[in-house]
């Protein structure tokens, strides 16, 4: 894939056709991980009914993988990592079902909301399926190069159980969920800016989990508040009390903090909060299902109190007034 999410052909099986040998799955299977994460032998616990699906994300210097697969065992051995090793720390999160993970003489028992780092140039041994369930993983491949933790640290957190639903792994899980949904709709332009972005916060979250939270680099906690700031904004569009004041109150920052955050964006936080109101105006007057709905009701939904004000912004956003604008998608 490049620049995009790139489902891997596939039958019923997420693979070859459906009506290829279970052999030809696993093959697949194991060529496209193999080519995707690094170099893995792959032993399905059950060869017959075996099935398996991929997803590609590419962010420039960082990828994104989201597999969906039977229960199995695999290993990397010293020959596998001659053969290939992308030099790369991998997070591994863990979407539906159950998965271990054992490296460097630690080993992390994993379920849905949990996750697991290791790196590609150590040998590993792991399994999924505990229960019997397919499993669904979401990987977040980084190269030692940009990883702004030093090794000694992570070498740490290699193996271990780390819980997902909680503090800035919360933060770094939702991310990554979301790239891997919406990922593939975003101009790619942006998506080396999103890459970026996932490595900061990951190193912030596992700066998290060592206890180093003071000690992680500014810029790395900058970009992590700033996640979570444009998070609550997203969450909070319909609110007609939705401010500057209101973020660096809700986020126990001055507004000065809040401005200073949002310096390098394209886009200072009151401009930012108006044009993703405007986005969301112009998609629901867009939609043939809402078209019943009063344009005054649509700008309401996403904060705007006035309907003259909201027909003013939006004009000169789009150089239409919202009548016009819907008028001409109709």
């Amino acid at each position: 894939m490049r620049n995009s999410a790139d489902e891997a052909p596939k039958g019923r099986h997420g693979g070859p056709a459906a009506t290829d040998s279970a052999a030809d799955r696993v093959d697949w299977f194991t060529e496209t991980v193999s080519r995707a994460l690094m170099p893995s032998e792959f032993r399905p616990l059950d060869s017959d009914r075996f099935h398996a699906e991929g997803a590609l994300l590419d962010l420039g210097s960082t990828q994104v993988s989201r597999f969906t697969y039977s229960p199995l065992r695999s290993r990397r051995t010293p020959r596998l990592i001659r053969a290939g090793d992308p030099e790369q720390y991998q997070m591994g999160l863990v979407l539906k079902g159950t998965a271990w993970f054992a490296q460097d003489g630690s080993e992390a028992a994993l379920q849905a909301r949990d996750l697991a780092v290791w790196d590609t140039s150590r040998p590993y041994e792991s399994g999924s399926g505990l229960d019997g369930r397919n499993v669904e993983v979401v990987v977040l491949q980084i190269p030692k190069a940009v990883m702004p933790l030093p090794s000694q640290q992570l070498d740490r957190l290699l193996a271990r159980r780390v819980r997902a639903d909680q503090g800035l792994t919360a933060v770094l899980s939702d991310f990554l969920l979301s790239l891997a949904a919406h990922g593939p709709d975003t101009p790619p332009s942006s998506l080396a800016a999103l890459g970026n972005m996932a490595v900061e916060l990951a190193a912030a979250s596992l700066s998290q989990q060592l206890g180093n939270e003071r000690e992680t680099p500014a810029e790395v906690r900058a970009h992590a508040l700033l996640r979570r700031i444009n998070t609550f904004i997203d969450q909070n569009l319909g609110d007609p009390e939705l401010t500057p004041r209101l973020i660096a109150e809700r986020h126990h920052i001055s507004l000065r903090t809040l401005y200073t955050l949002f310096e390098d964006e394209p886009e200072g936080v009151a401009a930012s909060i108006r044009r993703r109101r405007l986005e969301r105006c112009r998609a629901d007057l867009a939609a043939p299902e809402l078209r019943h709905r009063p344009v005054q009701a649509i700008a309401a939904r996403w904060g705007f109190t006035s309907a003259a004000a909201f027909s003013r912004t939006f004009r000169a956003a789009y150089g239409l007034t919202p009548v016009e604008y819907r008028r001409e998608r109709g």
